[in-house]
């Protein structure tokens, strides 16, 4: 798919396992960054996956979560620009919100309001799964942002920071829930402070632990696939669980 002023990518859509036979049922949707990595180590950039499709399979199976439609987002060589602040993170949101989101909800079964829309990722891609959420809060009500890197590393040629985006919006999205974690080990214990700094951020603006948001440490985790997708399954329970929102 092309957006405009970003590049094209690919993107996939792994449906439940009752799609086809439950002809009535609509079903809500999470959209996941980096979508390469997350149903098959073919594609991975670092060849594992994060098995999404086997641990949604197995939740949905065990009745632990609702059936869900998943929709995987492949990057390109623009992807710290696409999943942080500036012109190209702001094309990249207009395209998942304007186009993507649309030809989905008009393409498959879904339940297409915010309170039924998901957006999740690890890294950058956790910033910008917390970036749509922010933003668009029409649209998304809950963000998966697995060790996201709220500040730019400085071992990295560009910058961001998340963190001074979220002090200075005027307002607060209301009736949403952000799932927070992050490993210690490596480059894990680097992205702690700007972590830390937008829970101070969210406290301050009102929002609740527990009920608005949650995070979580995995202190002997590194910044991999395998350990993201250890984690996932934790955070479908409590994103999933939680639907749907007061007030939809």
């Amino acid at each position: 798919m092309k957006g405009e002023n970003i590049a094209a990518r690919d993107v996939i859509v792994w449906l439940p396992p009752n799609y086809e036979s439950a002809a009535n049922e609509h079903y809500p949707v999470i959209y996941m960054h980096d979508g390469q990595n997350i149903f098959d180590p073919a594609t991975s950039s670092f060849g594992v996956d994060w098995a999404i499709d086997e641990t949604v399979d197995a939740l949905i199976k065990k009745k632990a979560i609702p059936p869900v439609i998943v929709v995987g987002i492949y990057n390109t060589p623009d992807r710290l620009h696409e999943y942080t602040p500036g012109e190209k993170g702001t094309a990249y949101m207009d395209f998942v919100v304007r186009k993507l989101k649309p030809l989905i909800d008009s393409t498959y079964r879904t339940k297409p309001g915010r309170a039924q829309t998901i957006v999740g990722g690890s890294s950058a891609g956790g910033n910008i799964s917390f970036m749509l959420l922010w933003k668009h809060p029409d649209v998304f009500s809950k963000a998966i942002c697995m060790s996201p890197a709220f500040r730019a590393p400085d071992f990295l040629p560009v910058s961001w920071d998340l963190v001074k985006v979220v002090q200075s919006s005027n307002g607060n999205p209301r009736n949403v829930f952000i799932y927070l974690d992050n490993g210690g080990v490596g480059l894990e214990r680097e992205l702690q402070p700007g972590i830390d700094e937008i829970l101070t951020v969210l406290k301050a603006r009102g929002y609740k632990a527990d009920s608005d948001f949650v995070f979580i440490l995995d202190a002997n985790a590194k910044h991999s696939e395998v350990d993201w997708a250890q984690r996932f399954p934790k955070a479908l329970l409590l994103v999933l669980g939680n639907l749907p929102l007061k007030g939809e």
